[in-house]
């Protein structure tokens, strides 16, 4: 098979990416500045901490190639919330924040086959 029909197929780490990047240079150009980005601990990681004027926001960056298992934004659970919220409350407690106001967002990336951005949703207060 000659590379000009082949397709190329990405994995789950590479699509994450790509979608992640979109929702960095996104909320910059919303003006708002990136804190961390892939902060992890023990009880789990969270993809994007941004300022918005005087509140931390907690992205969750969630993405899709397909809508075969309903969209980015169906697959935050209540599982997902729950280990994001804990694993922000000892974000804020490690770096001093604790008192500072928070909000949850979620970004929902739905991504092309060359892991081009097709559409991008922002949630704002999502959970």
């Amino acid at each position: 098979m000659n590379n000009s029909t082949q397709s190329v197929t990405f994995n789950r780490k590479e699509k994450g990416r790509a979608a992640e990047e979109a929702a960095a240079n996104y909320v910059e150009q919303q003006g708002w500045t990136i804190l961390e980005r892939n902060w992890s601990c023990r009880s789990g990681e969270l993809d994007l901490i941004a300022e918005n004027g005087e509140t931390i926001v907690i992205v969750e960056v969630r993405s899709r190639s397909g809508l075969g298992y309903g969209s980015p934004a169906e697959s935050v659970d209540r599982r997902k919330i729950q280990k994001v919220r804990q694993t922000a409350e000892i974000y804020l407690q490690r770096v001093g924040k604790i008192d500072r106001r928070i909000r949850f967002d979620v970004i929902a990336v739905m991504l092309g086959r060359q892991l081009n951005v097709v559409s991008l949703e922002h949630i704002e207060d999502a959970f």
